[in-house]
């Protein structure tokens, strides 16, 4: 029974990290929704090493990861022309 309450609350520690790098993107916190982006893809290794997620799950975080990655390659200020 433990191990099925640590699943689900890996799985909302994700969904917590992913909701935060979209209201991150949503308010154009470019620097805040990449460090984001960085603590979901150590955290997903971490509990994909540690066997707490199930395949489903693995592969669902696992496409979010790379959706997340192809959106947010050039999204930095750095890349921000001034307009004055």
């Amino acid at each position: 029974m433990f191990r099925f309450l640590k699943k689900e609350n890996a799985a909302k520690e994700l969904d917590r990290m992913i909701a935060d790098i979209n209201m991150n993107m949503q308010n154009n916190y470019k620097d805040a929704a990449q460090d984001g982006l960085r603590e979901f893809e150590e955290k997903l290794s971490e509990l994909i090493a540690q066997g707490t997620l199930r395949e489903s799950q693995k592969a669902s975080y696992r496409s979010l990861l790379e959706d997340y990655k192809v959106k947010l390659k050039s999204y930095s200020h750095k890349a921000q022309k001034p307009y004055w």
